[in-house]
């Protein structure tokens, strides 16, 4: 039986967090609020995380309200944080654009 991914340890986890910028650590998994300008930004926002999701075969949680989205990534298959979700969380920043400032909430 192949093994899944390997949970990456606190100190691997908080050291990855400090090149995502918004991005924090809750319980078992990392996540991040976008907000944009409206609704259509929002949604777009999250057309765009698809691809990625798609190509890594890794898909992200999703909260959608008005103008504000919560992405949140950990890894099913070993329930822990693992590189794939920073992998993830990369791609979903490289598709952000400029509009999808983060929002301090929690």
């Amino acid at each position: 039986m192949p093994e899944g991914p390997r949970p990456l340890t606190d100190n691997e986890i908080e050291e990855r967090l400090r090149g995502l910028t918004g991005w924090r650590r809750e319980g078992g998994e990392i996540f991040k609020w976008f907000k944009f300008k409206g609704f259509p930004e929002a949604v777009a926002f999250l057309q765009r995380i698809v691809e990625p999701a798609e190509r890594l075969n890794h898909h992200p949680d999703i909260e959608n309200h008005y103008n504000r989205v919560r992405v949140a990534i950990h890894t099913w298959s070993v329930e822990a944080i693992t590189e794939k979700d920073f992998q993830l969380a990369a791609e979903i920043e490289g598709v952000a654009g400029t509009e999808g400032d983060a929002a301090p909430e929690s």
